[in-house]
């Protein structure tokens, strides 16, 4: 990071012109959130290993913190390299990607592992690989592709072929099932066709549409009827809900200190859906507060790079990509304070994983790299008249 902050505007090299175009607050607050994720994994993994111990196999404290600072290098650098694409290359690289993750999503009935009575993923050496986690921002860049070209030709039916395209994702995903997952797909893909000129009376259509599919997951999927029934009347097996509000409740406001908390160990999944809860623990209420809002800070930028935005493609792929980071963020909390039915879905960047992690690495490059550019040219009518 020294060289980088050495790197002088007259700098022509590859590295010095991606540094001086790309959004360096915004690189700077991913890279603060990825670091209060291995302090919150390390508070959370030994209950993890505790928990999933037995008397064969006994998971070294660390285990999980170890495999994260593993994720987290292969993200950054995963993350970094995507950043410095051109736009059209990052772009092709999403599209090619979208393609595969979208048969490997349809391949995971057949050759899927099941999980908790859900088959989202599929074993590989060493390692689980969930499809949706890198399809969602990668379709993000697809529906965006799709729906920019409708700028340039109205007539073109860009908006049925991308619905036809989110039909056949949430098809997908209502086999696992994963019906969190496919509401969060469609709840970004109508944030994007409303900026590209979707009437706002099919855009409500289409929640309603949502609506009434979630209530056939209802009334078909026990899954899906348990976890909104212990939600909303505290019925059936609310044990992981309960134990994240004692975590709550036993961190206060400063929490217990660093490796003291206790209610952590009875916690499932402590290192993934519900880390947030040991943060509220360890850390206190101010410290999750302030988690938050970093996610809320991390949105913001995003939009004010956005407001003077000409380019069509690169709006709806920022909004898109900065909604679903944003969205998954505050479903993951809401779901940890029982604010939400449980979903299964991580917490970007903090809640320790794979396939997840190196997802979101992955959208935030792909966001990095669309929303380049010289500010230093933009903002100086001198500098403008230089040549390249």
């Amino acid at each position: 990071m020294g060289d980088l902050l050495r790197l002088g505007r007259a700098d022509r090299s590859f590295l010095a012109r991606w540094f001086w175009t790309v959004d360096r607050p915004l690189l700077f607050l991913l890279l603060a959130l990825m670091g209060f994720g291995l302090i919150a994994v390390a508070a959370a993994s030994p209950a993890a290993a505790l928990r999933l111990s037995d008397a064969a196999t006994r998971i070294p404290p660390l285990f999980f913190l170890e495999r994260q600072l593993l994720w987290a290098a292969l993200g950054l650098a995963l993350m970094l390299a995507v950043s410095m694409l051109e736009k059209r290359a990052a772009r092709t690289l999403a599209l090619a990607g979208a393609l595969l993750a979208l048969v490997a999503l349809a391949a995971v009935p057949f050759i899927g592992t099941d999980v908790n009575g859900a088959t989202r993923w599929i074993q590989l050496p060493g390692f689980q690989l969930q499809p949706v986690e890198l399809l969602k921002p990668l379709f993000v860049v697809l529906s965006a592709w799709l729906l920019a070209a409708r700028f340039d030709d109205p007539s073109l039916p860009v908006i049925p072929l991308s619905a036809g395209l989110l039909a056949l994702v949430v098809g997908l995903l209502a086999l696992q099932p994963d019906f969190g997952q496919a509401a969060l797909l469609m709840a970004v893909w109508l944030a994007m066709a409303a900026l590209a000129g979707l009437p706002l009376l099919l855009v409500f259509g289409g929640l309603g549409l949502g609506l009434v599919g979630l209530a056939l997951a209802y009334v078909t999927s026990p899954h899906v009827a348990r976890r909104i029934d212990g939600f909303l009347h505290g019925e059936g097996d609310t044990y992981q809900v309960d134990r994240a509000l004692d975590c709550f409740r036993a961190g206060g406001l400063f929490g217990t200190g660093p490796g003291d908390g206790t209610a952590k160990f009875r916690l499932p999944e402590a290192h993934t859906d519900y880390v947030f809860a040991v943060i509220g623990e360890e850390f206190g209420a101010i410290a999750a507060f302030a988690l938050a809002l970093l996610y809320l800070v991390i949105i913001l930028r995003v939009v004010l790079q956005l407001v003077e935005e000409d380019d069509p493609f690169t709006l709806l792929a920022g909004a898109g990509l900065a909604l679903q980071f944003g969205a998954q963020a505050f479903i993951n909390m809401s779901v940890n304070l029982a604010l939400a039915p449980s979903k299964g879905m991580t917490l970007p960047f903090v809640s320790h994983g794979g396939s997840s992690y190196l997802a979101t690495a992955l959208g935030m490059g792909l966001l990095l790299a669309f929303t380049r550019r010289n500010r230093h040219v933009q903002a100086s009518p001198y500098l403008r008249a230089q040549p390249a």
